[in-house]
């Protein structure tokens, strides 16, 4: 049992999968591209999830220079928001559910994802979240990477027991390097070795915390 008064979500591959919608966006802005000739596909997308955006345009854009890469990133990252609204990821799980059975046990939620700004708010807006998660940071609100943001949000709030619940090494080791357990979303995307609890599903989580 890990004893917190706040966790610190990851986005996607631990509340939902917007890979689908986010492809359909990339394909569309990528077709204006003639020189961009990579595959653009939702399993692409979902491998690169969770890495900082600099790397998933690198990545992604292989046929065009970085400058190019980043700036059609930009552009996708930027169409997509909207477009998210409408177009839904699909919850991996019962986030709201879960959400709510937090905020009656006295846990505080937050979300901290390496995405750019927009992104975050159009996740919960779509499904009505707004009112449970009381903050939330990326690198396009800060300009620094998860572990400040993590950081940022532990201080702006007073936690004492913070954790972090995440699907890739990347959250684990940003959650290592911001000094918080690590609650690994072994239902999402990637993989992690290190971590104080196992998820197998979402909502296993409040049966693995309690309130500080």
């Amino acid at each position: 049992m890990i004893v917190t008064d706040g966790i610190l979500f990851d986005v996607d591959g631990t509340l939902w999968d917007s890979t689908v919608p986010a492809a359909e966006v990339w394909q569309r802005v990528a077709a204006e591209y003639p020189e961009i000739t990579d595959e653009i596909s939702a399993e692409r997308l979902k491998s690169f999830y969770g890495l900082p955006l600099e790397d998933i345009a690198k990545r992604m854009f292989l046929s065009v220079p970085f400058e190019k890469a980043l700036s059609v990133m930009e552009r996708c990252v930027r169409e997509q928001c909207p477009y998210l609204l409408d177009h839904k990821g699909v919850l991996l799980g019962d986030v709201g559910g879960v959400f709510r059975k937090l905020k009656e046990m006295g846990i505080k939620v937050f979300i901290v994802s390496n995405c750019r700004a927009g992104y975050i708010e159009a996740f919960l807006k779509a499904y009505g979240y707004e009112d449970l998660c009381l903050d939330h940071l990326c690198p396009g609100d800060t300009g620094v990477l998860k572990a400040d943001n993590i950081r940022r949000i532990v201080e702006k709030w007073g936690l004492k027991a913070p954790v972090y619940v995440g699907d890739t090494d990347g959250d684990e080791v940003a959650s290592r390097d911001a000094g918080v357990p690590f609650i690994f979303a072994a239902y999402g995307f990637g993989k992690a070795d290190s971590f104080a609890e196992k998820l197998e599903k979402l909502e296993d989580l409040p049966g693995v915390v309690e309130k500080a």
